[in-house]
């Protein structure tokens, strides 16, 4: 039962195969076998493969089976196509398309493989990746919000400073007319004169202007640090916004990218093994001696082509033969009186009819 299914699987005839040996019947069940297998390890990369890009797993096993029969399909048909005819060259030019094929198809089956078999190590050069990404994004968002909180930084040390100033002013003021009341400086008479009068409402009108401007400069100061809280909380919203989108930077691409960023040798030799069991039904056939198989079915084949050429020799001699007889019966036809002249009765009969009607047409065409 499993020798017949693996058989089938080989795309050769059973019927005939059953007329050979037990030994030939085997050969073609391996070959059927390596075709259902590679089918099947079809399957299940292009399952994973799926399986990182709708991250369901049914849609996954319902798509990579459908790749899976396609492979299995490719493959049979490569195989059951490539027939040994004792002529290298010729086979050789016969598999080469379908070795070509055998390669592209070995390197869609391996790859998947490949990114589950590394996928710790593949993990590892996304998560670097993604850090990078993140930090890359964060100096970009930075660019849009940084000009606009240093400007308002820049206008809340000016307020600073102006009040600084003025309180510098107001503290000299302070100074000149104390130094005036105990007379170390001005008139330098010791008591509350008219100078120094003068010099106390000079700062208390100068105090009353930095109270002013503290209070007008707080309202502002205050202002400009909450845009630029608002700026901060923006910024933050927008990397947190951001962030699900490089977290999701692993996808089937991303992958691959990260596999490439491994050392090569391993892939390869994972690709080649791939390789060799893609290629394995196509070489095995090209290898392998003439058997009984083969023999039977270049017979068979023969018989076909001898039975179709002898069917469309017999009617191109039909048809030659009819052409020579109808033409010799004519040719004996033309020497016919009788014939001759009942044609000749009948085609007068013919113009009479056609010169009544047109005349008839005519005449009423005139009434």
């Amino acid at each position: 039962m499993l020798q017949r299914f693996f058989i089938l699987c080989s795309g050769a005839d059973s019927e005939l195969l059953k007329t050979c040996s037990k030994g030939e019947q085997n050969k073609y069940a391996g070959i059927g076998a390596t075709v259902f297998f590679t089918a099947i390890m079809a399957l299940i990369a292009s399952s994973y493969a799926l399986f990182t890009v709708f991250d369901n797993v049914y849609a996954a096993v319902f798509f990579g089976a459908i790749w899976g029969l396609l492979i299995f399909n490719l493959d049979r048909f490569i195989v059951s196509t490539i027939k040994k005819r004792d002529r290298l060259k010729s086979e050789l030019l016969q598999a080469t398309p379908r070795i070509i094929l055998a390669i592209i198809i070995a390197v869609v089956i391996s790859k998947p493989l490949e990114m589950k078999i590394f996928e710790k190590e593949i993990t590892q050069v996304l998560l670097v990746q993604k850090n990078a990404l993140t930090l890359a994004n964060k100096d970009q968002l930075a660019l849009q919000y940084s000009p606009k909180i240093d400007e308002l930084n820049q206008n809340i040390r000016l307020l600073k400073n102006e009040i600084a100033t003025k309180e510098a002013e107001t503290n000299a003021l302070y100074n000149t007319y104390i130094s005036e009341a105990e007379g170390t400086a001005g008139t330098k008479l010791l008591g509350k004169g008219p100078v120094y009068e003068e010099k106390r409402q000079k700062h208390d009108a100068a105090l009353a202007d930095l109270q002013n401007l503290k209070t007008t400069n707080a309202e502002k100061i205050s202002g400009l640090e909450i845009q630029i809280t608002n700026l901060d909380t923006a910024y933050a919203t927008a990397v947190q916004n951001s962030q699900p989108i490089i977290d999701g930077f692993d996808g089937l691409m991303a992958r691959i990218t990260a596999l490439r960023e491994l050392p090569w040798f391993p892939s390869f030799f994972i690709f080649l093994l791939f390789l060799a069991i893609e290629t394995s039904p196509i070489i095995a056939k090209l290898l392998a001696p003439k058997g009984e198989y083969d023999i039977k079915l270049e017979e068979e084949e023969s018989i076909l082509a001898s039975w179709v050429a002898q069917k469309m020799a017999q009617r191109a001699l039909i048809v030659t033969t009819d052409n020579d007889i109808n033409q010799k019966i004519y040719e004996d036809l033309k020497g016919e009186e009788e014939l001759y002249g009942y044609k000749k009765k009948r085609a007068e009969e013919l113009l009479r009819l056609q010169a009544d009607t047109f005349h008839d047409i005519q005449v009423k065409g005139l009434k």
